[in-house]
């Protein structure tokens, strides 16, 4: 399990860059790794107004090809070559992936320093990083979309007391989490001879674009951050529906059902200046809700329930 999670807003505007908001991009940053989800124009500078380095993200995950979601990614990987980056960087997205990054990223005069993965990824697919997983639903938007969860794995907690019996310092502790079992002063250990119940993953879900969708509520169930389009306020919400987009109303609704401990709202539009309107219109559903602006960063702490 990470010491930190750090989830970092480097855009939360929808359709076009506004003076108040730039399009949407966040970062999870767990420990030293930087994940980035969806990229749209402009990232790699509003990464660059942050203490997040751009050369630390190690991969990407597109939730859709609508340009506000994806057209910073060329741009960013171009300046990764310029600071003479060698690692390789793995690009998820929905299906055509493959198809539409190869030939974006073929644009302009430049060669790459380091290796570029790209893999597609259907709704329900779930993917094994080690100590962390990630989930994918299909969203509701016009083009193929996708939702995203990010899920620590559980992990035993350690009682105090019988690991200090065994006489079993903190690294060694950690070695035993990972592998269940150990061999110490000449005698197997296993992980159940000193745990004291579960610490639970932390938990982020990310909507992308979407109208509200009733598999969403379970996709967020339990989540200690939902971050949940909210394109339009109630009073504009067929028209948002329509287009695949949800208001502030419908995200704390979801919240609401799903039980999470907190909802942030993004994807504002840009005839948003204020988005009071869309924060009190939530807030009359489900407390526990901000909007972030740019560059806002909140650390996500480790449940002690």
């Amino acid at each position: 399990m990470a010491s930190t999670v750090k989830i970092v807003f480097f855009g939360t505007g929808g359709s076009w860059p506004s003076p108040e908001r730039n399009v949407m991009s966040l970062g999870i940053q767990v420990d030293g790794d930087v994940l980035l989800f969806d990229c749209g124009e402009g990232t790699q500078r509003q990464m660059m107004r942050t203490n997040v380095s751009f050369m630390k993200v190690k991969k990407i995950f597109i939730t859709h090809f609508h340009g506000d979601h994806f057209l910073g990614i060329a741009g960013l990987i171009q300046t990764m070559v310029l600071n003479d980056r060698t690692e390789p960087l793995e690009i998820y997205g929905p299906p055509g992936t493959v198809k539409i990054l190869t030939s974006y990223l073929s644009a302009g005069y430049y060669s790459l320093s380091f290796p570029i993965l790209l893999h597609e990824v259907e709704s329900g697919d779930v993917l094994d990083f080690g100590d962390y997983i990630i989930r994918a639903i299909r969203a509701r938007h016009p083009v193929y979309t996708l939702s995203y969860c990010f899920k620590e794995k559980d992990i035993p907690r350690i009682d105090r007391e019988k690991a200090d019996k065994l006489g079993l310092d903190s690294s060694t502790l950690e070695i035993l989490r990972r592998k269940g079992r150990i061999e110490h002063n000449g005698r197997i250990i296993t992980i159940d001879e000193v745990a004291g119940g579960i610490r639970k993953g932390r938990k982020i879900v990310y909507s992308g674009d979407t109208a509200p969708f009733e598999e969403m509520v379970e996709f967020a169930r339990d989540a200690d951050i939902l971050i949940h389009e909210a394109t339009a306020d109630s009073s504009l919400e067929e028209k948002a529906n329509q287009y695949g987009h949800s208001t502030a109303r419908q995200a704390a609704e979801i919240a609401k059902k799903a039980g999470v401990r907190k909802l942030m709202l993004v994807h504002i539009s840009p005839r948003y200046k204020n988005p009071k309107v869309l924060l009190e219109e939530a807030r009359e559903i489900f407390p526990e809700v901000v909007v972030p602006s740019d560059l806002d960063e909140f650390v996500v702490k480790v449940r002690r329930d």
